[in-house]
């Protein structure tokens, strides 16, 4: 015996209808939907049509919201994380929840390197104050007080090396000689009028 469909029920039944091909449609994935989906942040700016100005910010803008990573020319990408100014290696276009968490405790390390660093300014500057202000505390620098000797050096007497030799022809004898002349030649052309 045929069953024979009343008009609500084919109504119900094409609704179930297209609600299970609706779900199958969305469990396959929007893949299926789309199969010209980009892959990646390049792939993504790459299928952007020919755009100028305002547009092409908007399409880099909703490509970069879509892709964290960015691909390296020798495969992999990588991801810049701003906040510590540093780059991390990743397996995807987005880090995975186990590349995240890295990346987190990095930056957590990373601030803390970076209290660190405050508070040894801080104690730098202040040790500098209080040496600075020990300084200042200090006695006004006088004069430097001169110390003179309790009496003038004794005047060395003066040696005549003109002297006869007693023995001539010695070389001692021939040294003192040729220095006397020397110093009397200088000593000449040194005075004034002798030139």
């Amino acid at each position: 015996m045929p069953i024979l469909w009343t008009g609500s029920a084919a109504k119900r039944l094409s609704a179930i209808a297209f609600v299970a091909l609706a779900l199958s449609v969305a469990c396959a994935g929007f893949r299926w939907s789309f199969p010209n989906a980009p892959t990646d942040f390049e792939e993504c700016v790459d299928q952007a049509p020919s755009a100028l100005g305002a547009q092409r910010t908007a399409v880099m803008t909703e490509c970069g919201a879509r892709f964290a990573g960015r691909r390296k020319p020798g495969g992999g990408y990588t991801y810049y994380d701003f906040m510590q100014n540093r780059i991390f290696e990743i397996a995807g276009p987005n880090p995975s929840p186990e590349e995240r968490r890295y990346i987190d405790s990095e930056y957590m390390r990373f601030l803390d390197s970076e209290r660190r660093e405050v508070l040894s300014a801080e104690l730098a500057q202040r040790q500098s104050e209080k040496l600075v202000a020990s300084l200042d505390s200090l006695p006004s620098a006088e004069a430097p007080m001169v110390l003179l000797p309790k009496s003038p050096p004794a005047k060395q007497p003066i040696i005549n090396r003109n002297k006869q030799c007693k023995m001539e022809g010695s070389l001692s004898c021939s040294w003192t000689k040729l220095k006397s002349a020397v110093r009397d030649a200088f000593a000449s052309a040194i005075k004034p009028g002798s030139g």
